[in-house]
């Protein structure tokens, strides 16, 4: 951003006053001949830096008229999205210049987000999620509709996009935790410290994993393998289920196989239920 005039010559005269050899510039009159110098010489660098920040505007808006954007770009303005604040007219930002910032980030109400792309055809997947008392969920039906219509200004032309704002993917587990009796009893809780770890455990474990990203059975054994008292956790079966059909309803499908790994629909998973572990010795 270009500087002032005063500014700029304020900084060239602190700049004379640290050089001994320039001392004899000691007139104070602010029609002074060195005066006016630092002066015109502000100005003209100030001139200079103003035709810059033109250029580069000029620039970025060409750049930004000319070039598709990404899906790391979409993502990005997915999180951007101030509920209940206008655009820039024309533009694909806000003017958050004389807004409070804890308002700004109370706008946001979109905290997870994925973008890819459809394999049956030409669109963009957007999945996103906001977060309350530390759980994800879904946005309000009133937030998605100003969401979308947000979408819809800052996509590029011809560009299609798919929202998907759906409650948690239901994981269903049934498992057989090979204890240790001498730590885990056998209804699972910790003898020494009390508490479920193994509940704990996977509930920690889909909390931590990247929104959208795949969930590896062999990485929630091995997490579940470092548990004092846990001598072999076994996966029997592994199902999960998601809203069927357009999210316009909260139906759950049939639960289906997990072969190895999944990505979650909505971008995360949600546990069903504990009702399918069986802690043996």
């Amino acid at each position: 951003m270009a500087r002032s005039i005063e500014q700029i010559q304020a900084e060239i005269i602190q700049a004379k006053e640290a050089d001994s050899d320039l001392d004899v510039l000691n007139s104070t009159s602010k029609v002074a001949i060195w005066r006016l110098i630092t002066f015109v010489i502000a100005a003209a660098i100030s001139t200079l830096e103003k035709l810059f920040d033109l250029h580069k505007n000029e620039t970025d808006l060409k750049i930004s008229l000319l070039k598709p954007h990404t899906a790391r770009w979409y993502r990005e303005k997915t999180k951007a999205f101030q509920y209940g604040f206008p655009l820039v007219r024309d533009a694909d930002y806000y003017d958050n210049s004389k807004v409070a910032a804890d308002l700004v980030e109370n706008s946001k109400i979109i905290k997870y987000a994925a973008v890819t792309e459809a394999e049956e055809d030409s669109r963009l997947i957007v999945k996103i999620a906001t977060e309350t008392a530390g759980k994800l969920g879904p946005i309000s039906a009133a937030q998605k509709e100003s969401f979308e219509a947000y979408l819809s200004e800052i996509r590029d032309a011809g560009v299609r996009t798919n929202v998907i704002n759906f409650p948690a993917d239901k994981l269903f587990l049934n498992m057989r935790i090979f204890r240790d009796p001498l730590l885990i009893d056998a209804e699972g809780n910790s003898i020494l410290n009390g508490g479920r770890p193994i509940e704990e455990t996977l509930k920690q474990y889909l909390k931590e994993m990247p929104f959208n990203g795949e969930l590896v059975l062999a990485s929630l054994v091995d997490r579940l393998q470092l548990l004092p008292g846990v001598k072999i956790p076994h996966i029997d079966s592994a199902q999960s289920s998601w809203i069927d059909g357009d999210g316009k309803s909260n139906n759950y499908g049939t639960p289906r196989e997990i072969n190895v790994r999944e990505i979650p629909v909505s971008g995360y998973f949600e546990i069903a239920n504990f009702n399918g572990i069986k802690y043996v010795v």
